[in-house]
């Protein structure tokens, strides 16, 4: 294929796509470049079906590759790319959201997108570039997929609309949302805020709806010009239509009336149970029949289960009633607990009907903070929060690994909801930690991680300006998407079952986090609208119902949690306190009961900071720091050691004493400066290791030096500047004094 190339104006800047240079042998590929940031985007379909699944088998890879930065490993011993960063697995889960809803799921054959970073600018996110060459990848390649798709980026900097902003205005907008989905409905939205109104956030999502025609009317010319004709999927012959509809009939008939009664039941473990009893049975039932083949009784499961969310969605458009028994605006039984385990810094329990979270609080020293080094990111992240899903939390039986993308996706959605509202840290210097323990999930644990991180939070201590809650809001429409029913509080079903989880978090004033996931083909901005109306009450009744357990952060910090003294020194004096390759760092740690105890930061600009579980050894380690960076003032009076004798460098006479009278710091008496009589050598009057009390009579910046007199303690300043006045100069420490005799006859040769 030939190259080609099609731009357009996205934001101020060219968009442009192009095929035919890269990837020939994939089923789609194309390359997009938003300023210098440049992807790749590739989709591949298997040409067989995968047998034995009951799903749409697709796979989403966002590739982070450090060369598109100009940067190599930073690992000493391994230089290649490794696990993908947490980034690298959001981006493509944002993808994958995005994508997955235009795939019929009755494909079986295993779909591959992949994304690859080329090249980043440090200014354009690839996020966005990476999502528009998935969609023009799937659109020109033969995969059948009902798309196109696209995304932009909305941002609010001085109340104005930002359409994809760079990294630097992204740091001064109040909100970062992108907006996915084609010319009539929404599809997708993530979003990060700093307590923006629900009207304001629907505003940014109408604007980044219109923006979206412009890049899906170029990857429709794209496709229109190398796009290929669509594979088609076998239709089932007739004969497969006959023996499904047997099939269904057998497993209607048979499970009607018990589905009736297990859908009565309120609790999920019941529910669970009597449903796998009851697929038991129909399985047995169904060996029996000589009319059903062994394929018909492995699909037997998914047919039931189709039946089942039919059900629901039936009940809940025909009488609004759920089948737990609900109303679609009423939340589950709540249960919010604080302070719960004796030992951590800070506890939140939140339960919410059969979810229940368990989040605990960590506070570190400013040392603690998570180093970033990935492809786009470089720096240092002081607030960090985890979500762990064991499979005991759903009953099932699950090998602990490590965090999936589920994992990484709900803790960052937790995370971005309580940024806006944690204290500067000049306020509060700690690294923070927040681990989400999910120990019962049906339904928006995510939603349960941020209410409990927030009880967390109070309990700690930690100073945040507002508690902050969340809450997901379903959907159920019918085939035409006239008739609709939001629900608050989804459960597992109605979220396995419905047609959307919208989770919206935020205070009582604005919104700080949003998450859309959609499994039919969109949203209106009507029902957009209306959800976040619906999540704006619930997340006020939820924040009533904290705030009677915990109305505000704790006014003291746990006694198990660390303290953190601090003071801002002349970074001039920084190297004084570090000392020759960390020497004198090392001891006050080593003194102030070792790193267990004590750990000492320091900032570029002199901030010291001194974190340490004993009140005392954090007194000692402070003293000990002012005392190397104080700057002595001429009269000062102090009590010192002698350290050394110093000797003149000629003679080999003692001419004074180098008293040590601060940590790290020393100045010298001079032999004239021991007493108030002439002496014959410093040891007939001090010795190393003597006490002394000194007085400093001069101060040389420049040099580093200090001088310091005995006989001056007993005087005052007046006596002390007309005995110097009066005295007779003295050579400078050190010179050689003129030699004596006959000058030696000048020799006008030169030597070479």
């Amino acid at each position: 294929m030939a190259v080609k190339q099609f731009s357009t104006e996205i934001g101020g800047r060219p968009l442009t796509i192009e095929v035919g240079r890269f990837a020939g042998q994939a089923d789609g590929a194309c390359t997009v470049r938003y300023g210098d940031t440049v992807v790749l985007g590739t989709a591949v379909m298997s040409e067989t079906i995968r047998e034995g699944i009951d799903y749409f088998p697709l796979l989403v890879d966002y590739e982070e590759r450090l060369y598109a930065a100009g940067k190599i490993k930073g690992s000493r011993f391994i230089k290649r790319e490794g696990r993908p960063s947490d980034e690298a697995i959001l981006t493509s889960r944002l993808v994958d959201r995005s994508i997955r809803p235009f795939f019929k799921d009755t494909i079986r054959n295993d779909v591959q997108v992949v994304i690859t970073c080329l090249s980043v600018d440090q200014e354009n996110d690839s996020d966005i570039p990476g999502l528009i060459a998935a969609s023009c990848a799937l659109a020109i390649s033969n995969i059948p997929w009902n798309g196109p798709v696209s995304g932009v980026r909305v941002g609010r900097i001085n109340d104005e609309w930002a359409l994809n902003p760079t990294y630097t205005a992204r740091e001064k907008s109040v909100l970062d949302l992108v907006v996915v989905g084609n010319a009539e409905k929404v599809v997708m939205l993530e979003a990060g805020a700093k307590e923006v109104p629900e009207a304001q956030v629907m505003e940014a999502v109408s604007f980044g709806q219109k923006h979206l025609r412009k890049i899906l009317d170029l990857i429709e010319q794209v496709r229109q010009e190398v796009g290929q004709p669509k594979m088609v999927i076998p239709e089932p012959t007739p004969e497969d239509i006959e023996a499904l509809k047997l099939l269904e009939d057998k497993v209607k008939e048979y499970t009607k009336a018990r589905l009736a009664k297990i859908l009565e039941l309120t609790d999920s473990v019941s529910r669970n149970n009597e449903t796998y009893k009851l697929l038991g049975e129909l399985d047995a039932m169904l060996k029996e029949d000589n009319k059903v083949t062994k394929e018909m009784r492995l699909k037997a499961a998914g047919v039931f289960h189709k039946m089942m969310e039919e059900t629901i969605r039936l009940q809940v458009l025909e009488t609004g009633r759920r089948i737990d028994g609900r109303t679609t605006e009423e939340i589950r039984p709540l249960n919010v607990e604080v302070g719960i385990l004796p030992r951590t810094h800070g506890s939140g329990l939140f339960q919410r009907g059969e979810t229940q979270v368990l989040s605990i609080v960590t506070l570190g020293s400013p040392g603690d903070e998570q180093v970033l080094d990935t492809m786009e990111e470089s720096g240092k992240k002081r607030y960090m929060h985890h979500y762990n899903f064991p499979g005991f939390s759903v009953g099932e039986v699950a090998p602990l690994r490590g965090p999936g993308r589920r994992e990484i996706g709900h803790g960052a959605l937790a995370e971005k909801a309580l940024l806006p509202v944690l204290p500067d840290k000049e306020k509060f210097p700690y690294t923070i930690r927040v681990v989400s323990e999910v120990l019962s999930s049906n339904g928006s644990t995510s939603m349960a991680s941020t209410c409990g991180s927030t009880l967390a939070l109070m309990d700690a201590g930690v100073p945040i300006s507002k508690p902050v809650s969340g809450i997901s809001i379903g959907l159920m429409s019918d085939k035409k998407g006239d008739k609709f029913q939001l629900l608050t509080d989804i459960q597992g079903e109605e979220d396995h079952g419905g047609d959307m989880d919208f989770k919206v978090a935020g205070t009582r004033d604005g919104i700080t986090a949003v998450q859309l996931d959609v499994k039919n083909t969109g949203l209106t901005l009507e029902i957009c609208a209306k959800a976040f109306e619906r999540a704006k009450t619930v997340r006020h009744t939820l924040l009533d119902k904290m705030a009677e357990i915990i109305p505000a952060p704790r006014a003291e910090l746990s006694p198990y949690a660390p303290r953190i003294t601090s003071l801002r020194i002349d970074p001039k004096k920084i190297r004084d306190v570090i000392g020759k390759g960390g020497e004198t760092i090392n001891e006050i740690i080593d003194n102030c009961g070792g790193k267990d105890v004590t750990k000492i930061d320091i900032e570029d600009d002199g901030l010291v900071m001194v974190t340490s579980h004993s009140s005392e050894m954090a007194q000692k380690a402070m003293d000990w720091i002012k005392n190397l960076t104080y700057e002595v003032q001429i009269g000062e009076e102090f009590e010192g050691t002698v350290s050394q004798i110093v000797l003149d460098r000629n003679s080999g006479s003692e001419i004074g004493a180098i008293v040590q009278f601060l940590p790290g710091q020393d100045g010298m008496v001079h032999i004239s400066e021991l007493t108030d009589h002439r002496v014959p050598s410093v040891s007939d009057v001090v010795k190393v290791g003597d006490k002394v009390k000194v007085k400093v009579v001069d101060v040389d910046k420049e040099r580093g030096r200090i001088s310091l007199s005995c006989r001056a303690v007993n005087e005052t300043p007046e006596q002390t500047t007309e005995r110097k006045n009066n005295a007779r100069p003295m050579r400078p420490f050190g010179s050689r004094p003129r030699p004596m005799g006959p000058r030696r006859p000048h020799d006008s040769r030169r030597r070479y």
